[in-house]
């Protein structure tokens, strides 16, 4: 008998009464960005067979030929010497062929009760599980960085800023924890997501299930899945995790986004608060004195890059009938490069990190140019009493007054201030340091020094 599927590619040729021309092979093909499903493919497939074999659905020898035979593709596509063929669409079916070469009709027997449907969405949940695994990792790196320069900084005093214009005082190190804080939060939604990803659709075959006798928590069990899609139309055709996925890493890129921004004002000549060594900037092809900060810069273009790969999944998904269709073929693209841009960007931000210089006397010239400790003043005037409402209006006024004559809140003369408030006594001008008042914020979630050291405490235990 003619062995149809290796003379024609298409493991459905012979419905069809003419060949697929080579622009709908091109345009329907996904092998060439998909093939980076192999391990996880081949992974899948072991355990398929394995329980094939248990269920009395193949027989042994079937099994032991399958191992053979992908451990054998395994180590051809691990030595770059395993042939990709555009004939036969994808990953799947390039393996499936190879396996069919190697050891006949054990190789046709292992797609018995499942479809490339189920196949394929189990490929996808076993390769996101893993990159969140890895993604997982490198942002407790990132943290990690950020905590030892919250450390080193702890009470470096740095301008806050709303508006962008200048609010109070902080440390450094406090605001370096704020981003460890939105980064943990990351690592909490990206946990979160794994565990609906870790759900084995196998067994849910094209959309209906399958007739022969299958035990899908035995793969489920041998893949390392929590649990199993409870209905196979759902199982084939969600795209959630995915898109979930996707959101989660959209977060992350917005949160690299906002910490690239401030990189990029810090190191401006103009603010010099900090420089990035030099690894992480380029140069100019005509300013020879230029040291651009390229990577927070491309960070930040990153992100929108990994936000239009969330709208694409929302949109692909958006007007799909259950169950299968061909637009999910769509979902690879995106989702492989938001885990690429992801991985790559946290690496080198965490690298990154432990190679910013901090300029301590330009943070601390900023923070005086500001009137920062205005409400500190106003602070003192109600603790003596003052209703708030009227002290904010007391300490207005001498702000005013120090615009006019060109001089900071602590440069006023006791005297000075106590024009604006007979209230103000000797021992305001340590309540106007920029030391004094981050030591006054000494409360959980405060910039004062010792609370943020007690953070970058309760970070290095939770982080282990």
């Amino acid at each position: 008998m003619t062995d149809q599927f290796s003379k024609k590619s298409e493991a459905w040729s012979a419905r069809f009464s003419e060949p697929v021309s080579d622009l709908v092979k091109r345009y329907t093909a996904s092998v060439f960005f998909d093939k980076r499903l192999a391990h996880v493919d081949i992974q899948g497939s072991l355990a398929h067979a394995d329980m094939l074999a248990a269920q009395g659905i193949i027989g042994a020898q079937d099994l032991a030929d399958i191992q053979r035979g992908m451990t054998q593709i395994l180590s051809e596509i691990d030595t770059g010497n395993f042939e990709w063929l555009l004939d036969l669409e994808d990953v799947h079916l390039n393996i499936e062929k190879r396996l069919t070469e190697l050891v006949g009709d054990a190789g046709k027997r292992l797609h018995t009760g499942r479809s490339r449907n189920d196949q394929v969405a189990t490929d996808i949940r076993l390769y996101l599980r893993g990159a969140i695994d890895d993604i997982l990792g490198l942002l407790k790196s990132l943290r990690i960085a950020l905590v030892d320069l919250a450390e080193q900084h702890a009470a470096t005093i740095l301008p806050g800023f709303t508006h962008m214009q200048v609010a109070q005082p902080v440390t450094f190190g406090h605001h370096m924890l704020a981003y460890t804080e939105m980064f943990g939060r990351d690592a909490e939604r990206m946990a979160d997501c794994r565990k609906r990803v870790n759900r084995l659709p196998l067994g849910s075959a094209a959309l209906a299930g399958t007739t022969f006798p299958i035990d899908r928590e035995r793969v489920a069990k041998t893949l390392g899945f929590d649990d199993v899609c409870h209905n196979s139309l759902d199982a084939v055709s969600d795209r959630d995790f995915a898109i979930e996925f996707c959101a989660a890493a959209a977060l992350v890129m917005t949160h690299i986004s906002r910490l690239s921004e401030e990189l990029v004002i810090w190191m401006s000549p103009r603010v010099g608060f900090i420089d990035i060594a030099d690894r992480f900037c380029t140069g100019s092809s005509i300013m020879p004195q230029k040291k651009n900060p390229d990577v927070p810069e491309l960070a930040r273009g990153k992100t929108g890059r990994v936000n239009g790969h969330l709208m694409s999944l929302l949109t692909l998904m958006k007007g799909q009938p259950l169950a299968y269709n061909k637009d999910n073929q769509e979902d690879k693209e995106p989702l492989f490069d938001t885990v690429d841009t992801l991985v790559d960007t946290l690496r080198i931000f965490a690298d990154m990190a432990g190679g910013i210089t901090v300029r301590p006397e330009a943070m601390r010239a900023a923070a005086l140019q500001g009137y920062a400790t205005a409400t500190d003043l106003a602070d003192y005037l109600v603790k003596k009493g003052l209703p708030f409402r009227d002290a904010h209006e007391a300490v207005a006024h001498a702000v005013r007054s120090c615009e006019q004559k060109g001089c900071d809140l602590a440069d006023l003369s006791l005297d000075e201030l106590r024009a604006f408030s007979p209230l103000i006594g000797a021992d305001i001008h340590a309540v106007l340091t920029l030391e004094g008042s981050v030591a006054a914020r000494n409360h959980i979630g405060g910039t004062a020094p010792d609370q943020v050291r007690a953070a970058i405490a309760r970070l290095r235990k939770q982080l282990g």
